[in-house]
């Protein structure tokens, strides 16, 4: 029995050629450290640069993608780790935490539209849900290997230090996403 594919389902080469750019953006990214008091990574930029250029279905491929790279032990994580050690870690859980983001920038897109207020408030809120997730698995993982932390404790670690740089990655992510969207189909 032959299956059909309707347009909207199918995946054409040029689909995947831009899913497989963005995830090799998001590798660069996560090996760029930006050194300040607190150092992050343009790691965070790749993932909603991919979502609002690529849209919530591809930019979600290029996210999964990345993440099973980095568990096949694919040095694609910051600092040229990867393999389960690292997803395990710590801060594993704000790797993962970006799959969640790109779920919900789907859902969110997809039930209210590309512009870009909506666009805007689908990363913010995914920014949210992938601190929650990381926060939660930070909590965990580390009360396994060095004890209890608290909840202020591990956002003063993990969370507060990030927002300001997240939110001006964020900012670039859509500036850049609305300069090239119109050239990519």
């Amino acid at each position: 029995m032959q299956q059909t594919f309707t347009a909207r389902s199918r995946w054409r080469t040029v689909d995947l050629a831009y899913t497989a750019l963005f995830t090799v953006l998001i590798m660069v990214c996560a090996w760029i450290t930006v050194p300040l008091t607190v150092p992050f990574t343009l790691q965070t930029f790749g993932v909603f640069a991919a979502l609002g250029t690529l849209g919530g279905r591809r930019g979600t491929y290029a996210v999964a993608a990345y993440l099973l790279l980095g568990l096949a032990g694919l040095p694609v994580f910051s600092g040229f780790q990867g393999g389960p050690g690292v997803l395990l870690g710590t801060t594993g859980g704000y790797i993962l935490g970006f799959l969640a983001s790109a779920a919900l920038y789907w859902a969110v897109t997809a039930r209210l539209g590309h512009r870009p207020v909506v666009m805007a408030a689908a990363m913010v809120l995914g920014l949210v849900v992938c601190y929650a997730f990381g926060t939660a698995w930070f909590l965990t993982a580390y009360a396994r290997t060095a004890g209890p932390i608290g909840l202020w404790a591990a956002l003063g670690l993990c969370v507060f230090p990030f927002v300001v740089p997240d939110l001006l990655k964020i900012a670039l992510a859509m500036l850049l996403s609305h300069r090239l969207a119109r050239h990519l189909k």
